[in-house]
């Protein structure tokens, strides 16, 4: 797994920080995760091809998140796309979507789908050979997700020295890979035990921005092995956080250690602080796996 993001401040884009948009990326499988204003232009810094990307995911209807969304879609369309996109979000992202491309008349030339999203449990929305990904309802002022992506697990690995000793085909190496038996010319069967080696155990990324302190979120999340949770405002200020539903650097640390995750990663820091390092002191002292999000940054999720 790895994580690139591309965005992680609140409200307001400014000349050095963009809002919230990041891509993971799951066995080269590519999924664009809340769209802010500034998006394709940190897409084209970091060098990430537009086309991979197949499935976008918002969160909420909060400009931040996906005020990017019809230049992305557009652009698509400019680069003469092909390929099919899906967008998963919110009830109501469709009508503002093309709304907008209808009165410019400009209507994408490859299947564009939306999967409006209402439910208030989570639910899967999306099953593949690779990964799952389900919803985490999140508790803001408007009708907000976040989402789980769940690694599938991989193919066993070869025990190379035992392939080779018994002299088995390349052709078979694959079906070996998926768990099967090898059988050799005299009708001999080697299990499979003696010529694999367990996959990696699969990894979990949850995203969880815009929401309150919601320890309802922590059965889902256990044992998540990263989670990405906002934390818009330092303990200071915490009196600014119950109103606008937000949460603070250590009540994203809270739920982390509620809920045992491997790795805790901050973002969607209010712009009114001078540094971001103070985030990190403070979920530190709850929970001491903590990672800072910033623009630009990659982080290998392993």
């Amino acid at each position: 797994m790895k994580l690139t993001i591309l965005g992680c401040y609140a409200a307001t884009p400014r000349t050095f920080t963009n809002p919230t948009s990041q891509v993971l990326e799951i066995n080269n499988e590519l999924f664009l995760i809340d769209c802010g204003e500034g998006t394709q232009v940190e897409l084209r810094r970091k060098k990430i091809k537009f086309g991979r990307i197949k499935h976008i995911f918002i969160s909420h209807l909060h400009g931040d998140h996906f005020y990017g969304l019809i230049g992305l879609i557009s652009t698509f369309m400019l680069l003469n796309r092909e390929t099919e996109l899906h967008v998963y979000g919110p009830k109501g992202i469709k009508e503002i979507i093309t709304l907008q491309l209808k009165l410019s008349k400009s209507w994408t030339s490859y299947p564009l789908y939306f999967h409006e999203l209402s439910g208030r449990e989570p639910e899967v929305i999306l099953d593949t050979k690779k990964v799952s990904v389900e919803t985490i309802p999140l508790d803001h002022r408007v009708y907000s997700n976040g989402y789980l992506f769940r690694e599938k697990p991989g193919d066993r690995k070869l025990r190379m020295e035992e392939v080779e000793k018994y002299n088995i085909n390349v052709a078979y190496y694959r079906g070996i890979k998926k768990g099967k038996d090898a059988v050799l010319e005299d009708g001999t069967v080697i299990s499979n035990t003696f010529l694999t080696a367990d996959p990696e155990p699969p990894k979990s990324y949850a995203f969880c921005s815009d929401t309150a302190y919601n320890p309802g979120m922590v059965q889902q999340l256990k044992d998540v092995s990263f989670l990405y949770h906002e934390a818009t405002f330092l303990e200071e200020h915490a009196y600014l956080a119950r109103p606008t539903k937000h949460s603070t650097a250590r009540e994203a640390a809270a739920i982390a250690r509620a809920a045992s995750v491997g790795k805790l990663i901050l973002g969607h820091y209010s712009t009114r602080y001078d540094s971001i390092e103070p985030f990190k002191t403070e979920a530190s002292e709850v929970f001491p796996q903590v990672e800072l999000a910033d623009d630009g940054k990659t982080i290998i999720l392993e």
